[in-house]
């Protein structure tokens, strides 16, 4: 009874359905609970607006120490200072009530403040919804997560061509996850954990030549991005089921080296992003992996920095990765301005930033071999525009681009639909059938 009500309560979701309006409810109730903690006239007139002014003063400092800072070359939606500046609210409001409480009441305050920053984070959460349900909010270990050991074997099995294939009896109905180590040994590069996903097929006594996608994640952000905001297994698992368990082997590795890294997927004083992803990643696979290994039936893709970075390795590694996928990505990699770009990566220089700058070799060179999918939300008025550039300079320089615009901002509703709506068109460049 208690493990079906502990996976029923994990698989709730957080950014739509009954638990999010619990969570918002819990936000306001609890600051309304934390205003009429006192009654008496001081309360109102002296400490509420010192909590007030205190709230405000946290809310800009934070905003002034990411201006200085830039974490995130972007700025932050409007809705995110407003839920952080709630919860900055009530624990204002809490540490203005506390003194001369009797225990009751700070027990009362306790769960007060627990609901608003409970409220206050799962409503930033819903702003991008890099966590779907409890379970990822958690980072509980994925449904069908296995062993590495049981999954990445490289003892013999036959493999067939996927045209002579057919579902050997005992395919399982389900891919499967695993989380391995993908050495930095070409690039030095500071590595988190890589995921990776092994289609029914793969696991199979048969094991046909898959190809090889590579998808990347957003910045802040782990490997597991694709995993929990983008459902990437059951959205494969439900492709694989209506392609006679067949799905592309996709492997997810750190594109960052950090949560709120930024290496801007080149080679820099910011670390060997490009080499990690272009020389170690690939080597990897070509040693753990049985896979299909013409690397015309490999394809790199990613969501915001992630498409930003699979637009600089399909241009600057055409025959490596000739089909790419992009998610609101950026027209370039940056830190913010350009000025503060080429001195963290260059010293100042900007002849080896537009050396690897995708719009500059686009410029420079023609890529008939290249073939991108392009995806953004018709509400991201930051990166559609970044886009529409883009995907002119693909043109431009002999690309075969497909774009699409998808209802949605800069979240997961673009992102996870918009890899789905692609999966067809990815099927077809990279050998699978369609």
């Amino acid at each position: 009874m208690l493990s079906h009500l502990w996976r029923w309560f994990i698989g709730l979701h957080l950014v739509t359905g009954p638990l999010y309006q619990i969570l918002v409810g819990a936000l306001f109730v609890g600051l309304a609970v934390l205003l009429v903690t006192h009654r008496h006239r001081r309360w109102f007139t002296r400490r509420v607006p010192v909590a007030l002014v205190a709230a405000a003063v946290l809310l800009g400092v934070a905003q002034l120490v990411l201006a200085i800072t830039k974490p995130f070359p972007d700025g932050l939606p409007w809705l995110v200072p407003l839920w952080i500046g709630l919860g900055l609210l009530g624990i204002t409001l809490a540490v203005a009530g506390w003194a001369g409480q009797r225990w009751w009441r700070r027990a009362v305050t306790v769960l007060a403040l627990a609901g608003v920053l409970l409220g206050a984070a799962n409503a930033v959460n819903a702003v991008y919804q890099p966590f779907p349900t409890v379970a990822a909010a958690l980072q509980l270990p994925p449904y069908d997560q296995a062993d590495a050991q049981d999954v990445l074997t490289t003892a013999a099995v036959s493999q067939t061509s996927l045209a002579d294939w057919t579902p050997p009896a005992g395919m399982p109905s389900t891919g499967a996850l695993a989380q391995v180590t993908i050495p930095a040994t070409a690039s030095g590069f500071p590595a988190r954990p890589a995921w990776v996903y092994l289609p029914p097929a793969y696991l199979s006594s048969d094991r046909p030549d898959l190809p090889v996608w590579i998808l990347l994640g957003g910045q802040p952000g782990s490997p597991r991005d694709w995993i929990d905001g983008g459902q990437l297994a059951q959205r494969l698992d439900d492709w694989a089921d209506a392609h006679h368990g067949l799905a592309p082997v996709v492997v997810m590795p750190d594109d960052l080296g950090g949560e709120g890294s930024n290496p801007l997927c080149m080679d820099s004083a910011l670390g060997k992003a490009d080499t990690y992803l272009s020389v170690d990643v690939p080597d990897w696979i070509g040693k753990n992996l049985q896979v299909d290994t013409d690397h015309s039936h490999w394809a790199v893709g990613g969501f915001s920095y992630g498409g930003t970075c699979a637009l600089q390795l399909a241009t600057n590694h055409p025959d490596l990765f000739p089909t790419f996928f992009d998610a609101s990505g950026q027209r370039a990699p940056t830190l913010g301005s350009a000025s503060s770009t080429l001195a963290a990566t260059f010293n100042g220089q900007e002849a080896p930033f537009d050396a690897v700058d995708p719009l500059h070799l686009l410029a420079a060179h023609r890529y008939p071999q290249l073939s991108g999918y392009l995806v953004v939300g018709k509400d991201d008025d930051h990166y559609r525009p970044q886009q529409e550039e883009v995907v002119a300079a693909l043109k431009g320089a002999g690309v075969s681009v497909t774009s699409t615009e998808l209802p949605g901002a800069h979240s997961w509703d673009v992102w996870g639909p918009g890899l789905e709506g692609a999966l067809p068109w990815l099927a077809q460049h990279t050998g699978l059938p369609a």
